[in-house]
């Protein structure tokens, strides 16, 4: 009977074994690659955005990530967009929901409305969600609070906001981890965080605003070092790129900028980086384009909207 009970036990061991080893590796997946606003931007009649009003193939959504465990079908956003009716759709084509909305937890960034607006949705009017864990800083905790609509979904417990400490990593389960910090940026209601995602084999740098690499205490090139993917602040490809209108209002670190710094860095490292949150404005939008062949020629890339990097 011992001996049995030896074989049994080995045998179970084994499988629990292989069970953990053959688990498909969680993930993270572009929701969105554009600016707040979206791409095209509304009454924009420009040559930016006249030929994606016409073909709906080149419209791209409001900067998203979602993070994925297909093993335990747990699903989280990063930022809740404008556009998250059609990014939750595109979410459940990737990987299917268990539930209605599916959600098991949101984080935001910031309090501008590309990145927080979206939570409308989980109110009564449309979802009508319960307790959906809404992570936040604490002054995002406060303004989410203290102003509607936002605190119509927190007083009819739509959402849960919880408080995330800069610095103190969060347990999403057992195999992946989220840890903000803070960037600076223009944090008129809210601080505004970038986040690191890490999973059993890989982690993933996330920082779509900040405004300009110079004035953060750290130094993006440790933080690229230390990461396998990086999606970072493309907002604009260079100065002037907002005619009639001095940029220096709405600080963000120029792609060109971005790419003259990162020159020095290895080309391994330059392979990390995925510019995000491009304005309609921007010229790397166009995959044909000078911007984005001058971007891949530095051994960079722009996000697309549907990539998908294991964790």
């Amino acid at each position: 009977m011992r001996h049995l009970f030896r074989q049994f036990l080995l045998g179970f061991t084994t499988l629990i074994a292989c069970c953990s080893q053959s688990a498909e590796p969680p993930f993270v997946v572009v929701l969105g690659i554009a600016q707040d606003a979206g791409f095209p931007q509304a009454a924009c009649t420009k040559d930016c955005c006249k030929p994606v009003w016409k073909d709906s193939s080149l419209r791209r959504f409001a900067t998203s990530l979602a993070i994925v465990d297909p093993t335990s079908g747990e699903r989280w956003l990063i930022d809740c967009t404008p556009s998250f009716p059609d990014q939750l759709r595109l979410l459940d084509e990737i990987s299917p929901a268990k539930g209605n909305p599916g959600i098991d937890g949101v984080f935001l960034t910031h309090a501008h409305i590309g990145h927080y607006a979206g939570l409308i949705h989980l109110g009564r009017e449309v979802i009508g969600s319960k307790g959906i864990p809404v992570h936040v800083m604490p002054r995002m905790k406060t303004f989410l609070t203290r102003n509607g609509p936002w605190s119509q979904l927190v007083r009819l417990n739509n959402v849960d906001l919880r408080t995330i400490s800069a610095g103190r990593a969060f347990a999403l389960n057992q195999r992946l981890s989220i840890t903000p910090f803070l960037v600076p940026h223009r944090d008129e209601f809210s601080e505004t965080v970038g986040f690191k995602i890490k999973g059993p084999k890989r982690s993933i740098l996330f920082i779509p605003d900040i405004d300009k690499w110079e004035r953060w205490s750290a130094r993006i090139e440790s933080h690229l070092r230390d990461v396998d993917i990086a999606f970072l602040d493309g907002t604009f490809y260079a100065d002037g790129e907002l005619p009639n209108r001095s940029m220096a209002e709405i600080p963000h670190p120029f792609i060109a900028e971005s790419m003259q710094r990162f020159v020095k860095l290895s080309a391994v490292e330059r392979q990390k980086v995925r510019f995000i949150h491009l304005n309609h404005t921007n010229p790397a939008l166009d995959p044909d384009g000078k911007a984005r062949r001058s971007i891949e020629a530095a051994g960079m890339k722009v996000a697309e909207q549907g990539e998908r990097h294991s964790l």
